[in-house]
């Protein structure tokens, strides 16, 4: 069968109103499915007409089948929404699965302010690991929601009341001897570093509770330095931009880990900014922890980027030059 050949399929969808939200303002959303696809869409009444190959036309449909579907369960369709129907391969049925926000195959989290759908395989299987282990890496390029995810989960657990607080961690290897000439006291010193965390906790929190919470301290966000000493119990600890940590610092926030505790250290191993000659305590923890039960090792690639598509492309250059360089 020749699928060069152009052809016209059509879909009917019963509800015009939800075919005015799959269309997307100004068709934006059948904009997108055409570039994507290299397929023709036409609205006819309540009716999709695609033309194009026929194999272009099938993925089309699918994509289209699956957003319809979002709608009539009562979800939003966004750009997000159909760039992750491209990238997913097909649900999986997955009986036995314990975790309600996996019936069905399907990867959720849930947060007070929304619903969190990894975009891409690697996220799902990311976001699985995180639930499933009590000590969870996250390896990978900047874009790929490593972070991002990890918080989600954290969010998802305590509301659920799975852990008590979330407490977040960053090196501020970046500032090095310029902390002391910034101005204000340490915490008004380290929170450009802390940022990050900040933005995602306000994705998934609503102002006066997230506010609350880092007040009562359910929410701590403060440096990796501030972590010795402590057992952290009952809590999800995240350790982001770990490729900054040293190996002796690596060692001391493993060995925080306590009783009803969950761990994530999320690092890319290219943007290291630590001294030269110092070894990262991630690339360490890789090599001694990698054989370990319980402990979950995932990695995402350019391919997995989910900011704006030029970043995936800079991401890609800058690893071919790399590789010429190696």
């Amino acid at each position: 069968m020749n699928t060069g050949i152009l052809t016209e399929a059509i879909l009917e969808f019963p509800d015009n109103r939800l075919l005015i939200d799959l269309c997307g303002e100004y068709d934006r959303n059948l904009t997108d499915i055409e570039a994507r696809t290299g397929v023709q869409i036409l609205r006819r009444g309540n009716q999709l007409a695609l033309h194009g190959p026929a194999e272009a036309q099938e993925a089309a449909r699918e994509v289209l089948n699956a957003l319809y579907q979002r709608l009539e369960q009562g979800r939003s369709v966004g750009r997000g929404d159909i760039d992750r129907e491209f990238r997913l391969a097909p649900e999986e049925q997955e009986p036995g699965d314990q975790l309600e926000m996996f019936s069905g195959g399907k990867v959720e989290i849930k947060t007070r302010k929304k619903l969190i759908e990894p975009r891409t395989d690697a996220q799902k299987a990311y976001v699985r690991a995180l639930f499933e282990n009590e000590l969870a890496f996250g390896i990978g390029p900047a874009g790929t929601g490593k972070t991002y995810l990890a918080v989600a989960v954290g969010v998802n657990l305590f509301i659920t009341g799975q852990v008590d607080k979330i407490i977040l961690s960053r090196p501020a290897v970046e500032a090095g001897e310029k902390l002391g000439y910034l101005p204000g006291d340490m915490k008004d010193k380290v929170d450009p570093y802390m940022q990050p965390l900040y933005d995602a906790l306000n994705d998934f929190l609503p102002g006066k509770q997230l506010a609350k919470m880092m007040e009562e301290k359910t929410i701590e966000i403060a440096p990796l330095a501030f972590m010795r000493g402590r057992t952290l119990s009952n809590a999800f600890v995240v350790l982001d931009e770990a490729q900054n940590a040293t190996s002796m610092q690596m060692k001391m926030f493993l060995t925080r880990l306590g009783e009803g505790s969950r761990m994530v250290i999320t690092g890319d191993r290219s943007q290291v900014d630590l001294p030269r000659g110092v070894q990262s305590g991630l690339q360490d923890a890789e090599r001694l922890l990698s054989h370990i039960d319980k402990i979950s090792f995932n990695y995402f690639t350019s391919a997995d980027v989910v900011r704006h598509p030029l970043v995936a492309k800079i991401i890609e250059a800058y690893e071919k030059d790399a590789e010429r360089g190696a």
